[in-house]
């Protein structure tokens, strides 16, 4: 390779060309920070949770020697710490900027007709959990766990996941939009792990950290009147406010192992979507060390999952909770998407407002963070409600 070739300026991208380059297979990761487009393998990293962070620094570094350009691990883990995760080097990497210049108008998707919907457990299983959930915390073996209910989705035609993701992206631009391959053996097509989320799990530029946990939900009415009325509602929840608490002071908490100069809100702020109002508290910090790979973004993300705002507190009890009470093996819903560079720096987002597609089925969940006063009936509204963003670009929100 001659000089020139190394010194050649990288081409130019638009975030809208990324998004149309995507292909099924490809690992796509958009936020406010910019857009990712990454193809092809250079490596794959393997290593098990907890030493995910050694194992991709080792592999960036190899990579690096071999003369590739711009090394990143892209990939997303599932939400148990020793469960599935798929991460890798690609061959390729496209950087753009933010998607929020995505402007052009997208036709509605049509309404789907032919699917087939199976609730996973159905809504009076999933209200049987939270009240056993809440017997756990009245006993004292909690004081909060998420519980989630998924639904299976079975089309008369394979769903095109480039299509999905693009409705996604231009439904909120904001969101951490997101495409990953997470194909299993046995799998009969690619499984594609695909949402956009609204929460930022870390982030890392030098040595300063952003983690923006969220806790406390309310549905996006559409009034603008009621919405006020439903902010409003939140911000002076009692419930709200003291499950927004254990996630916040969790994560503070991981993060002050690595950073000083942490900044912690004393308030949640509220945040909307187009389809929810979230409590949020966007946490801050300086890295002691940056050098130390424990201190990457895949690091610091590896530390921090899972947080109380998919999992409880403590998280131990929570763990074994969930699988008690969940009908539904979670596999990367509620887990962990994003990229990490050579140096350190990245981004990753929770895996909520998520769904895997595998041909023509799509399997989405959704959880609600269960604590003292929580209502079985309005966890399961809340539940519907987290649904809409994927139904929404499906076509099918009429189904909930």
């Amino acid at each position: 390779m001659s000089l020139s070739t190394l010194t050649r300026p990288s081409p130019v991208h638009r975030p809208s060309d990324l998004l149309a380059a995507y292909l099924t297979g490809s690992f796509y990761f958009s936020s406010a920070r910019g857009t990712l487009l990454a193809d092809g393998v250079h490596t794959r990293v393997r290593a098990e949770g907890g030493d995910r962070a050694r194992a991709a620094a080792e592999a960036l570094e190899a990579a690096a020697a071999a003369g590739l350009p711009d090394p990143v691990v892209v990939g997303a883990a599932g939400f148990r710490p020793d469960g599935d995760a798929g991460l890798l080097v690609p061959a390729v990497v496209r950087r753009a900027g933010a998607p929020a210049a995505l402007a052009a108008h997208l036709p509605e998707p049509r309404p789907g007709t032919g699917w087939t919907v199976r609730p996973r457990p159905e809504p009076d299983g999933y209200t049987t959990a939270v009240s056993r959930a809440l017997e756990l915390i009245g006993d004292g073996e909690l004081r909060k766990v998420v519980l989630a209910r998924a639904l299976e989705l079975t089309g008369d035609h394979p769903v095109a996941v480039p299509a999905l993701l693009t409705r996604l992206v231009h439904a909120d631009p904001a969101a951490y939009a997101f495409a990953a391959d997470v194909t299993a053996p046995g799998d009969p097509a690619p499984r594609t792990l695909v949402g956009a989320s609204p929460e930022l799990l870390v982030s890392r530029r030098g040595a300063l950290v952003v983690a923006n946990p969220l806790a406390g939900s309310a549905p996006r009415a559409g009034d603008e009147t009621l919405d006020r009325e439903r902010i409003a509602r939140l911000r002076d929840s009692t419930k709200d406010l003291g499950e927004h608490a254990h996630t916040a002071a969790q994560v503070a908490e991981v993060l002050g192992r690595f950073c000083t100069d942490l900044d912690v809100p004393e308030r949640p702020e509220v945040i909307g979507t187009p389809t929810m109002w979230h409590l949020s508290t966007r946490i801050t910090g300086r890295l002691r060390d940056p050098l130390d790979p424990a201190c990457s973004a895949l690091g610091l993300a590896e530390a921090l999952h899972p947080t109380p705002a998919v999992c409880g507190v403590p998280a131990p009890r929570a763990l074994t909770a969930i699988a008690d009470l969940e009908s539904e093996d979670r596999g990367y819903y509620a887990g962990m998407v994003g990229w990490s560079g050579l140096g350190g720096d990245g981004e990753w987002a929770v895996t909520i407002r998520s769904a895997e597609v595998c041909d023509r089925t799509v399997r989405l969940f959704a959880g609600a963070g269960i604590v003292p006063g929580s209502d079985p009936d309005a966890e399961l509204a809340e539940t519907s409600a987290k649904f809409r963003t994927l139904l929404r670009a499906l076509g099918l929100e009429h189904l909930v």
